[in-house]
């Protein structure tokens, strides 16, 4: 028991070379420990900082590109929209006129057709009227060869003719 009560009762000299010894040790870590390990971290912390400023640079450099990809593809939706769309007036317009050039050919067409049959029906009654008129004359002459001379034949054939051509 003599032993554990030296070694809690307080010893002056022990204390003082522990003093001693503590201090040297700070001392030497101070210079060999601390001043490395605080380097090496505060380095360690500008690396990490410079890793996140990198990093929002970077993040910062997508977003952009990213918006410049949205507005080009939305540029490019626009641009095929438009192409469509014109495309598309083009056609109509193409066929508007092709519907419109259809419509006055078969006007005129038409127009030749009216022509044509107003002309033919103009022939049919002018050689109508001159085998009427043969066919009057020769009955007439048949009938009046005695009675009427040739000027009094032609004179009543004119006037039959008038009478045909107003009808």
């Amino acid at each position: 028991m003599v032993l554990a009560a030296n070694l809690l009762a307080p010893n002056a000299g022990l204390i003082f070379w522990i003093a001693i010894t503590f201090g040297i040790l700070l001392i030497l870590l101070r210079r060999f420990a601390w001043g490395p390990i605080t380097s090496a971290l505060t380095d360690r912390e500008s690396s990490i900082q410079d890793s996140l400023d990198e990093a929002k640079n970077a993040l910062a450099e997508a977003k952009a590109v990213q918006a410049d990809n949205t507005r080009a593809r939305r540029e490019a939706e626009a641009d095929a929209q438009r192409i469509m769309r014109e495309a598309r007036d083009a056609a109509e317009k193409l066929r508007s006129e092709e519907v419109e050039n259809t419509r006055a050919q078969l006007r005129q067409l038409q127009e030749q057709a009216q022509a044509d049959i107003e002309r033919e029906k103009q022939n049919a009654l002018n050689m109508l009227r001159e085998e009427v008129a043969h066919l009057a004359v020769d009955a007439a002459g048949k009938i009046l060869r005695d009675t009427l001379d040739a000027e009094r034949q032609k004179k009543i054939v004119g006037d039959m003719l008038g009478d045909l051509s107003r009808n």
